[in-house]
């Protein structure tokens, strides 16, 4: 048995999605940029992945869609590609909060001369807005921010803040890193500022090893991987025809359900949320914030460790985790949380619960049912009796 709120981490492939794909993994196998009448089928199904996309994407045009392997290359195409494009800027903003895969690229390009500020995030996870507007300059070549955080689901408000990079320096390119928000919330980008918006498929029920990149029609980058003609010219490498045709239909599912991501998948999460904050004493809620994606909670379990309660869950068949599956392994507490001022008595013992459309009734109730136990049994093995006392005592 295998009960999984790791949704954040990877989500399960549709079985319609995987329908979707299989034609091109079997019998229509031709390479999509070839000439005869074979490989036209494979073609016609890029296209309409495309368009599928540009509807999940709210964009104006199929040719603002450009497909690529992740989250992350989506990334770097964008950033390493504006910052090409803007060689006399060297100034970047982005948040302290971001993915690895964003953080870790700012990190590299400051040893090239790059000047990079971080704004921070309030104790519920907020962005800090004014921190943000003082920063931008003549000077600011890129503004780039998450959509929804990864660790704890906090929904950053990228609308406004694409207002008020424009009309602080119209030049001033805005890159939204989507991936956590991509099927938990309606895109309509042709209403916004943002210029650039990566995503990945296997967030949204797609495998993994596929993604894309809305490129704004008025913006010009150079590719990230050069070679052939694919993509506009944008990426090149014959075209993943089976994974992009289930991207496509993973984003037109997500699209459609988007109404049940709201309603029930939301409800699931609140009442795994209020379960646990009422049955287990040490337990706090890292951010109570209520403009989060629906399917996220991630609570805080005071003076004890959070890698202890994995392994302990894991036992029982429920997948949960302490963060950002990229930085797994690491004994550092998350940069998110010490971001927000996390207290440190639960810092190292937070666990982040991650629901999908596939997340049952049941298995919300037999979380329900075990975590207090799993808790109550790491309580006893803690050095830190004294303190998990006078907490117990004080929550009664």
């Amino acid at each position: 048995m295998v009960i999984y709120l790791d949704n954040n981490a990877t989500t399960k492939v549709d079985k319609r999605v995987l329908d979707a794909m299989l034609p091109y993994l079997e019998e229509e196998y031709a390479n999509p940029s070839s000439m005869y009448q074979f490989s036209v089928k494979s073609s016609k199904a890029i296209a309409q992945a495309r368009a599928q996309l540009r509807d999940f994407f709210g964009a104006k045009s199929e040719r603002e869609v450009i497909f690529t392997s992740c989250g992350s290359e989506s990334a770097n195409t964008a950033i390493k590609g504006v910052l090409a494009a803007n060689k006399n800027k060297k100034h970047i903003i982005t948040t302290k909060v971001e993915h690895p895969c964003v953080l870790n690229l700012y990190q590299t390009l400051e040893k090239q001369g790059y000047r990079v500020d971080y704004i921070g995030v309030h104790a519920d996870g907020s962005l800090d807005i004014e921190e943000l507007k003082e920063k931008i300059d003549d000077e600011t070549a890129l503004v780039s921010v998450m959509w929804a955080n990864n660790e704890t689901g906090v929904l950053f408000p990228v609308e406004e803040i694409g207002e008020i990079i424009k009309s602080k320096n119209p030049e001033t390119k805005f890159f939204v890193d989507a991936v956590q928000a991509s099927g938990k919330i309606g895109f309509n980008l042709k209403d916004t500022n943002i210029d650039l918006l990566g995503v990945s498929g296997h967030k949204f029920h797609a495998p993994k090893g596929i993604g894309a990149l809305y490129v704004k029609s008025n913006v010009i980058i150079p590719p990230l991987i050069v070679g052939g003609h694919q993509e506009r010219g944008m990426r090149a490498g014959t075209e993943n025809v089976p994974y992009i045709v289930g991207l496509g239909v993973a984003a037109e599912l997500a699209k459609d359900a988007l109404n049940y991501e709201t309603t029930e998948i939301k409800r699931l999460r609140n009442k795994l949320e209020t379960g646990i904050l009422k049955r287990v004493f040490n337990s706090r809620l890292n951010s109570s914030i209520s403009n989060r994606v629906p399917n996220t909670s991630n609570i805080g379990f005071e003076y004890i460790e959070g890698e202890l309660i994995l392994l302990h869950l894991s036992d029982l068949g429920i997948c949960a985790s302490s963060g950002s599956a990229c930085t797994s392994g690491s004994l550092e507490p998350s940069h998110v949380l010490r971001a927000m001022g996390v207290p440190f008595t639960s810092l190292h013992g937070s666990i982040r619960f991650s629901l999908s459309r596939f997340t049952t009734e049941e298995e919300i109730d037999y979380t329900l049912e075990k975590l207090p136990q799993v808790i109550e049994k790491i309580v006893k093995l803690s050095p830190y009796q004294d303190e998990l006392e006078h907490l117990r005592k004080s929550k009664v």
